[in-house]
């Protein structure tokens, strides 16, 4: 009943294309992977406790005010990166309107619903940081929550962009989408160690000499040491792939999109090789940040790639595709 009640107030607005449809699918992505990477800029700009309590900024009061024991920089910083929570609300919110009026179908419904609803679990755990004093732990699961909407946002991007029609086609093999999906859970043991690499590091998220901010108490040259090793094997699996994608004559596209991931993630690597050996400055962290999110992006790309929906009239380069449900 409430739902109906929803359907008919979204009725009422403009029947929105397919093309913006996919444009507002792709700012979804853009304000969720942005907000990760100005939550760096509060963690390197040691803003985390600019407001020290949520959701107020100070106790009664939503916005910033004069306050000794707090600068005023670090307070428009995580102020300002608290804002853009509701630029990444709105996104998410006219995605879903959008798919709504336009009736698509089902999976894409619920792809656009997961993010107002992952942003709302995002902002409760960023709360959860502030109010925790910026304990180590919770700051990794931010980032990871980050990433994982990203590549949720990155799929639904993908999915948008199929015609509710198409027959759902696979056009790479099984082993090789296996492969794939192999080497998103060795990105997630990347994102996953270099979190416990920050938690570690110099960048708490906080100076003040009256707090001090918990921290991972392991070394942090072992943790690099993990880090990199997760990486290589993502690297390794990757190149695996674009041999195997070449020898199955796999489509352009899917083959396009693992170019695109291979020079960002070798990208990535020459960044936290000398970030590592320059003392870890703050300007090398946030662009690692930014580095993380594309290549969470273009990995959940290469998968989305890998299964798609084909219209009966619309030939397809890949050799002897297989049907089955869309994932």
């Amino acid at each position: 009943m409430l739902y109906r009640g929803f359907l008919s107030l979204v009725d009422r607005l403009p029947l929105p294309s397919a093309r913006l449809q996919r444009i507002l699918a792709f700012v979804v992505i853009l304000t969720q992977g942005g907000i990760a990477v100005t939550g760096a800029v509060v963690r390197v700009t040691a803003s985390g406790l600019g407001c020290p309590t949520w959701p107020q900024c100070f106790e009664g009061s939503f916005t910033p005010m004069l306050h000794g024991e707090v600068p005023v920089i670090h307070q428009v910083v995580e102020f300002g990166n608290r804002l853009l929570t509701f630029v990444v609300v709105i996104a998410a919110a006219l995605i879903v309107l959008a798919v709504t009026r336009a009736r698509r179908r089902q999976e894409v419904i619920v792809y656009a619903w997961m993010m107002p609803l992952g942003t709302v679990v995002q902002a409760v755990i960023g709360g959860i940081t502030v109010l925790t004093g910026l304990l180590w732990w919770t700051v990794a699961i931010h980032l990871v929550a980050s990433m994982a909407m990203v590549w949720v946002a990155t799929v639904m991007f993908a999915k948008v962009s199929e015609p509710d029609d198409g027959i759902p086609t696979q056009v790479v093999p099984t082993p090789l989408r296996w492969l794939t999906a192999l080497s998103g859970v060795a990105l997630a043991g990347t994102l996953v160690a270099g979190t416990l690499v920050t938690g570690a590091g110099p960048h708490a998220g906080d100076k003040s000499v009256d707090r001090i901010v918990p921290r991972l108490d392991v070394d942090i040259v072992t943790l690099v040491h993990l880090h990199s090793q997760f990486l290589i094997a993502y690297l390794a699996l990757l190149i695996g792939l674009v041999f195997a994608l070449y020898a199955t004559s796999a489509p352009r596209a899917v083959m396009l999109r693992l170019k695109v991931l291979l020079a960002l993630v070798v990208a990535q690597a020459l960044v936290g090789i000398v970030q590592y050996f320059t003392g870890v400055p703050a300007i090398l962290v946030t662009v690692h940040v930014a580095g993380a999110g594309l290549c969470t992006a273009a990995t959940a790309a290469v998968w989305a790639a890998g299964r798609t929906r084909v219209l009966a009239s619309q030939p397809t380069d890949a050799p002897a595709p297989s049907r089955s449900a869309t994932v």
